[in-house]
């Protein structure tokens, strides 16, 4: 049997799904397995953006400068649930030691190299698949009701500059030219042409997946459990419904999850989940071209699946922990100050799990301990963004073919 032929990828997330396809398009045989459906973890509810401009690590000074306004206020952006506060502390150590200015400008340049690609592989990604009507054309507006708060977003807009990345200053007649419903409150707007958006990200996924199974890709739902060693490396998976899956090659694609599995591998990964919330309006009472996001206000809205959709914040509590959706209806509160007129019907509240690594930059490549094993997480609130370029670059990986990037700075062993 060929090597390829017992190719599993373990997370049927956009990231896992887009690896799958990429590698059945290029004629390898691949199971995908998940313990859900395709695309029902983070990939269904994310905002829908292709934010090719929001790659700058989590851990810079301006970041740092708010949050201790932002834990201390019940409503701000970034909560961490008491009880989960010492699990936290050594992903926390490295996230400080990700804010020294020279590892800063490392991981700047390792996100950067990323999203300069994006557009090249989810075009390609979107043609081969014959999807590309889901790709809006608009791009998304940064929103400031004034100078300072436009100032204090200025270490944003100076690293776009660096790297060249596109954007106009409008002032507030330009703004509500393109978008009317937004409150006269917003004084100044930055204009991310390049972040457009997806018009259904969960479908975009089952539509990738659907593909994946036409070239004779195969879908399995299980829990994976285990692995089974031998010479070779990892020889099977155990499943929790007492199944074995044989593989000679194996991705871990399973998002904020990931890390339990390379656990079991002995291999540490320090992934956290920063738990993120969504409401979902199908009747909202406005119209809407644009995404939007108030950096003040810490939320965005996109027009998207059929309605608009508020979404944001970072909750800190866990993988197991119950949703608290409070959470969403700040996100929703926030918004309305945007958008006066929003009505709020036909509503549904969402919870996920984005996978975040310390440094804000995604791990993808082979193991450092597991000869016949590869990991593709960490892409944070990216995913979305990142999965056709991880799509490419895990298949030239697996297949042998030099990537395009240098993949030294996605390296697992990298902590």
């Amino acid at each position: 049997m060929s090597s390829d032929r017992n190719l599993v990828v373990v997370g049927a997330g956009i990231i896992g799904v887009a690896i799958s396809y990429e590698l059945q398009r290029r004629g390898l045989s691949v199971t995908l397995v998940d313990r859900e459906a395709p695309g029902r973890g983070a990939s269904y509810g994310n905002m829908a953006s292709i934010a090719v401009t929001e790659f700058m690590p989590a851990s810079r000074p301006g970041i740092w400068a708010q949050m201790p306004k932002w834990l201390l206020d019940p409503e701000g952006p970034v909560r961490i649930r008491p009880g989960y506060m010492a699990k936290l502390v050594p992903w926390f150590l490295r996230f400080l030691a990700a804010s020294r200015p020279s590892k800063l400008r490392e991981l700047e340049a390792a996100g950067a190299v990323l999203c300069r690609r994006v557009y090249e592989d989810l075009g390609a990604l979107l043609a081969e698949a014959g999807l590309t009507h889901m790709l809006t054309a608009e791009g998304c507006l940064s929103l400031y009701t004034d100078e300072a708060e436009f100032k204090a977003d200025r270490e944003h807009i100076e690293i776009l500059e660096r790297f060249g990345f596109r954007h106009e200053i409008l002032g507030a007649n330009a703004i509500r030219d393109l978008e009317p419903a937004l409150t006269t409150r917003i004084g100044k707007a930055v204009l991310f042409p390049d972040n457009r958006s997806i018009t259904d990200p969960y479908r975009l996924v089952t539509a990738l997946a659907e593909r994946f199974e036409a070239l004779g890709g195969r879908i399995v739902r299980g829990d994976v459990a285990g692995f089974e060693h031998g010479e070779s490396g990892v020889v099977a998976l155990r499943l929790a419904d007492g199944r074995s899956l044989a593989v000679e090659k194996v991705v871990l694609a399973a998002g904020a999850f990931t890390a339990r599995l390379s656990a079991l591998l002995w291999e540490h990964i320090p992934l956290e989940t920063e738990r993120g919330y969504h409401t979902q309006i199908m009747e909202p009472g406005i119209s809407m071209r644009h995404s939007i996001i108030w950096p003040a206000r810490a939320f965005m809205v996109t027009p998207t699946a059929g309605g608009i959709r508020v979404g944001g914040t970072v909750e800190m509590a866990g993988l197991d922990a119950s949703p608290d959706y409070r959470r969403a209806k700040i996100l929703v509160k926030r918004a309305r100050e945007a958008l006066p007129e929003l009505r709020v019907e036909g509503a549904t509240e969402w919870m996920g799990h984005r996978p975040a690594l310390p440094d804000t930059v995604p791990v993808m490549g082979p193991s450092a301990k597991r000869r016949n094993v590869w990991y593709a997480t960490g892409h944070g609130h990216l995913g979305l963004t990142y999965a056709a370029t991880t799509g490419r670059l895990m298949a030239d990986l697996i297949t042998g073919v030099k990537p395009p990037v240098d993949m030294k700075p996605y390296r697992v062993d990298r902590f």
